[in-house]
């Protein structure tokens, strides 16, 4: 067997054990939450704040009102957690829940969803003219420096609130594709089709 099936295989076991891992522990959740075990959830808050916070921000851009959906987020998790069964990755049952909390709060204020602010939404899945190469450096990737991070920021206010809110569960959630749907109820294609349009809008923006 040559080394380069050897480590194949290596690779493949390794990430079957992690799949199992966070297929435990996301079970070990569910139980936890059933119970409504305090000790879990202040865990889960030290794990996860940081992560909520930020998705929440950039999904109403008003700090103000994303600490109050933080808060609710979490109270949520408490009295509903029962409802998160552990077939999924628990990040990806939180920002559903999150995601649903802005929604309901838009509603309320505005009378309109987090899709019905996307005045093109009927264009979405047409044909863009460009591609992006999947394995070439995203406008993330560039962005290491203090700087570079404030550019990118700037950049993701200025887009629409549904290729922004795909951008950052890609890249600074790492949800896959695939989570990303789950989280927003929306097919895959159309999750592809926001991610291509988001990273085309951001590149002029972070050009040099």
């Amino acid at each position: 067997m040559t080394s380069f099936a050897s480590a194949a295989i290596v690779d493949s076991v390794s990430a079957r054990a992690a799949q199992e891992l966070v297929r435990q522990e996301s079970l070990a959740i569910a139980e936890g939450l059933k119970r409504q075990d305090v000790g879990l959830l202040d865990e889960l808050i030290v794990r996860y704040q940081h992560r909520l916070l930020r998705y929440l921000l950039y999904l109403t851009s008003n700090r103000e009102q994303a600490e109050d959906l933080f808060q609710e987020v979490w109270m949520r998790v408490l009295l509903r957690g029962g409802q998160f069964n552990g077939k999924a990755r628990f990040d990806t049952w939180l920002f559903t829940v999150a995601r649903n909390l802005v929604i309901d709060l838009r509603r309320k204020r505005t009378m309109s969803s987090l899709d019905e602010m996307f005045e093109t939404a009927g264009d979405e899945d047409r044909p863009m003219g460009i591609e992006i190469a999947a394995d070439g450096p995203t406008p993330f990737d560039q962005c290491s420096s203090g700087e570079d991070r404030d550019r990118l920021t700037t950049a993701l206010l200025q887009m629409e609130p549904l290729y922004r809110e795909v951008l950052v569960l890609r890249f600074h959630e790492d949800l896959s594709l695939e989570e990303i749907a789950k989280v927003t109820h929306a097919p895959l294609s159309t999750v592809k089709s926001r991610l291509y349009r988001g990273l085309a809008f951001m590149k002029p923006k972070l050009a040099d």
